[in-house]
């Protein structure tokens, strides 16, 4: 692992995969492409923020919003490839925790375990920051005079998308060997601490929130808020995930020192969370504008 330990790639995840050795990731944390806006695996900087139709609607998400039913098929296929390669590298007994979205989930979930995983749980990621999805389709009637009436409606009658407000995140654990605790005994995974507390010092439920939501699920389920400069002003990925979330996520699956593996590392927070835990770590991302935000988000941290 001297190759690849305390490092971070820029290259495709599956290449690189395919080089880490066998049983040897205490834990996969990652946040992988949703595949909203496009079918293939090249999730790409330019491709993602470019482009409006001359209509003005946004045509890549996550910034606008396009639905087709095969998505979540293909969507499959893709992860039911990756995680073959994630129950390779990981030890026995040790998880992959990855973030997914509301309506491509389950398929995201059915990969990980018809490569081989046990699905144990489902965290729920609480969150009231967000943009409404649904959107107008008055734009798209030709004739107003005769529609007015349609237009009329058209005004709250929307695309069925609502505001989303919470992100699953699969609890897939690779199969143990022998019973949990002679797994634990021999590879130091498989088990969850329980010192890690969420909220008001609560024993960690699989719901958690980041922002102050009400009294009652913040004495429960409230994580540390995110630092103001933790994600830094020069970062403009999509969806950065809070450094304290993360750290959460790592202590509770991991004992310092253990090696957490994002290959789909965006701009770091999975990096960054590894050594604030004294975690060691493997980052891989295809993009190297995003490649480089977090070299500077690391650089400035170390």
């Amino acid at each position: 692992m001297k190759d690849f330990a305390n490092k971070i790639i820029l290259g495709d995840a599956f290449e690189v995969t395919k080089q880490i050795e066998s049983n040897t990731i205490d834990l996969v944390l990652t946040d992988p492409p949703y595949f909203l806006d496009k079918l293939d695996n090249k999730w790409l900087h330019d491709n993602v923020k470019k482009g409006k139709s001359s209509l003005g609607v946004v045509k890549n998400l996550p910034i606008g919003m396009k639905f087709d039913p095969q998505q979540s098929y293909n969507a499959y296929n893709w992860f039911h490839q990756i995680s073959q390669e994630f129950i390779r590298v990981l030890k026995p007994g040790g998880c992959l925790l990855a973030f997914s979205h509301p309506r491509l989930y389950h398929r995201f979930a059915c990969a990980a375990e018809d490569a081989g995983f046990h699905l144990r749980d489902t965290f729920i990621w609480l969150y009231t920051q967000n943009q409404p999805k649904a959107f107008s389709l008055q734009h798209f009637l030709k004739n107003e005079g005769k529609d007015s009436e349609l237009m009329e409606l058209l005004k709250v009658y929307k695309v069925p998308k609502v505001k989303s407000c919470f992100e699953p995140i699969i609890v897939a654990q690779k199969p143990p060997e022998g019973s949990l605790i002679e797994n634990f005994k021999k590879y130091k995974v498989g088990l969850f601490n329980t010192s890690v507390k969420l909220g008001d010092n609560k024993f960690i439920a699989n719901v958690m929130s980041t922002i102050s939501i009400e009294p009652n699920i913040d004495k429960y389920f409230l994580v540390e808020k995110p630092k103001k400069q933790e994600k830094g002003i020069y970062n403009d990925h999509p969806s950065v995930k809070p450094v304290e979330l993360c750290k959460i996520l790592i202590e509770l699956t991991t004992l310092p020192d253990a090696i957490v593996f994002d290959p789909f590392m965006g701009s770091g927070t999975t990096i960054l969370a590894s050594i604030l835990t004294k975690r060691r770590y493997i980052g891989i991302e295809i993009d190297k504008h995003y490649y480089n935000i977090a070299l500077k988000r690391i650089s400035l941290l170390l």
